[in-house]
């Protein structure tokens, strides 16, 4: 009775949904799409900074969100796309390849986030000018490492 009388009262709180969050928890699928980009954002900017392929498997597991996994993939194709440097797309192809043999990104996942960069990449170019160059590479790197599908590969928009 105690315990329920206490979540009553927790629930009323409008103003303060972190206060429950410290209390209940929060699973994967729960937290707010907006958050688990941040988080993905912030898993590939460490891996790229650390190289500890295990840490951001382990950190993506963490995050409990199978089903937004295409959302990694295609985050770590926009920051190679954004980046400058040939270590982060070596360093981000060894990670989606890593990811793809563990199975933690399924092939469905993989396609998605392709996909979306495909979809996305006029608006992309706009920002970065060689963008669809670098995608070429990127996706031929990908398919001769084995992260790729010829389909996905075939799908790439050429210049």
């Amino acid at each position: 009775r105690a315990a329920l009388d206490r979540a009553a009262v927790l629930l009323r709180i409008k103003r303060d949904v972190n206060r429950l969050d410290n209390v209940w928890g929060v699973g994967g699928g729960q937290h707010p799409v907006k958050h688990l980009v941040k988080e993905m954002n912030l898993l590939l900017r460490e891996y790229l900074l650390s190289g500890e392929v295990l840490e951001a498997e382990h950190c993506l597991r963490e995050l409990e969100v199978p089903h937004f996994h295409h959302e990694l993939v295609y985050e770590a194709v926009v920051m190679v796309l954004e980046g400058s440097g040939e270590g982060s797309v070596a360093m981000m192809v060894t990670l989606l390849k890593v990811l793809w043999e563990t199975g933690l990104v399924t092939l469905d996942q993989m396609n998605r986030g392709f996909q979306r960069v495909y979809e996305e990449l006029g608006d992309i170019s706009l920002d970065v000018p060689l963008a669809q160059g670098l995608l070429e590479q990127l996706v031929e790197l990908c398919f001769d490492r084995g992260v790729i599908t010829r389909a996905l590969r075939d799908a790439c928009p050429a210049r």
